[in-house]
């Protein structure tokens, strides 16, 4: 019987904190961080603020979850862009497309491309672009390997070109984030992408 109730407590554990990074999410990307209302968020949650204080470390440790969250949505997305083809070119091409259009989403591109750099550290950022499972990065970390692998690019070492073009797609998302015609902005982007990419082929 105790064993049952340490489960049920951490079965509602989850689904509080699931239920808050899902609204947090939405305030965030439509207001801002700095726009952002913590009242807002533990009233639709019909919680109170102590209850979001219990889960998460202030505002900035809600962001930090939310991110996360939004990395592995962008992940996500790249992966139903590479599973449509079977070419592991394809995939390269695809993938990064995929990166560049999910970062481009309002839903993600007011969290992931404009506040996180500005709110979290550039290094907890980078970290958990490198190391969350299923992340933009690890995905194409992953494709690069394969396609060495297969003598489809040039020999060149895997993490050095990963962080590149990463670094690449990073800057063109925020620069599309800026623009004022962010849907041609993001139609050069992918096609200067497709040249740097076409480069590195066998």
């Amino acid at each position: 019987m105790p064993a049952k109730k340490q489960l049920t407590k951490a079965a509602q554990t989850k689904a509080t904190t699931r239920k808050l990074i899902t609204i947090a999410k939405k305030e965030f990307s439509q207001k801002g961080y700095s726009g952002a209302s913590m009242e807002r968020i533990v009233k639709a949650a019909g919680m109170t603020r102590g209850a979001l204080y219990h889960h998460f470390d202030g505002k900035q440790g809600l962001f930090y979850a939310v991110f996360c969250k939004a990395q592995q949505e962008i992940g996500r997305r790249i992966e139903k862009k590479t599973e449509a083809v079977s070419d592991l070119w394809d995939q390269l091409v695809e993938g990064c497309h995929g990166f560049l259009e999910a970062s481009s989403d309002p839903d993600l591109q007011r969290i992931v491309v404009i506040d996180a750099p500005a709110v979290l550290k550039w290094e907890t950022v980078r970290f958990v672009d490198s190391n969350i499972e299923g992340s933009g990065f690890s995905l194409l970390k992953e494709c690069i390997q394969e396609l060495k692998t297969n003598h489809i690019i040039k020999p060149l070492p895997v993490d050095a070109l990963a962080h590149q073009l990463n670094g690449a797609m990073d800057e063109a998302a925020v620069w599309i984030a800026r623009s004022t015609d962010t849907r041609l902005a993001l139609k050069e982007a992918k096609a200067v992408l497709d040249e740097l990419l076409n480069a590195l082929k066998v």
